[in-house]
């Protein structure tokens, strides 16, 4: 690993944890080095004993790619301290400038490794075949740079932007998923609507997506895994005293109260 990987690594988990926003990184860092920074950030989070819980997939819907200006999916890393339990107030207390966005969150049974050789549509059937549940999520995102502003290669380098999660009530999976209604609701107004397909056209194309960044960076893949979809609606601002419902049409309602 390069001195400069590093560097920029230490930056980014530096305005991470003191949740002061940086500067951007800008086009001259290659999505490959962006990566490589990812990664780096994720051995930082380990060395202070957090867990790696699993991956998630980002800008997977139109609405996402248009409100972030951006236009490939990426794939960032979650630790299971990011986790926040369903039900219970959180705080925003460590974060920039956050914002939430309602998810499909799929949990493997168990562990799916590449074989020597397997091509992304056989590594996708495995992953989609070990998929053992599936519940609502919300995902609470917060850019480290100034001004919520980046460029593709500065939000894969800065983890995709993750900060925390929620996972409702786990359902058997498979189940129907493909046109289900979608309303994210904030202190009683409902303030975006979707529809589930806004993940890839199919939220089961999630897991080619997964497949294909998985054989191309190595991303791991252990039991019990969330897996995050992508957003089915825009983000939006989040702020303390609010009361967020996600309602994904026949799944349980998920609800946060913010601190």
């Amino acid at each position: 690993m390069s001195t400069g990987i590093a560097q920029l690594a230490r930056t980014l988990d530096d305005a991470q944890r003191s949740a002061t926003a940086t500067t951007q990184l800008g086009d001259a860092l290659s999505i490959e080095d962006a990566y490589a920074v990812q990664r780096e950030i994720l051995r930082l989070h380990l060395q202070r004993g957090e867990t790696y819980a699993g991956p998630k997939l980002g800008f997977t819907s139109t609405a996402k790619m248009e409100q972030m200006g951006v236009s490939d999916i990426i794939v960032g890393f979650l630790t299971r301290e990011m986790e926040l339990p369903a039900g219970q107030a959180i705080s925003l207390a460590g974060l920039i400038h956050p914002r939430i966005e309602p998810e499909l969150v799929f949990r493997l049974g168990h562990d799916v490794t590449p074989e020597a050789g397997e091509d992304a549509a056989a590594l996708a059937a495995r992953i989609r075949a070990a998929a053992d549940a599936v519940a609502a999520g919300m995902e609470i995102i917060d850019s480290r740079y100034e001004n919520f502003r980046f460029t593709l290669s500065d939000v894969v380098a800065d983890n995709t932007s993750a900060a925390r999660f929620v996972v409702g009530e786990w359902q058997d999976f498979p189940r129907p998923l493909s046109g289900l209604s979608v309303e994210f609701e904030i202190d009683g107004a409902v303030v975006e609507r979707g529809v589930s397909d806004a993940i890839l056209g199919d939220p089961l194309r999630a897991f080619d997506q997964l497949a294909a960044m998985t054989v191309k960076y190595g991303f791991v893949l252990p039991a019990g895994a969330p897996i995050l979809a992508g957003s089915m609606t825009p983000a939006v601002y989040l702020e303390p005293g609010q009361h967020v419902v996600a309602r994904i049409e026949s799944f349980p309602d998920l609800t946060v109260d913010v601190a």
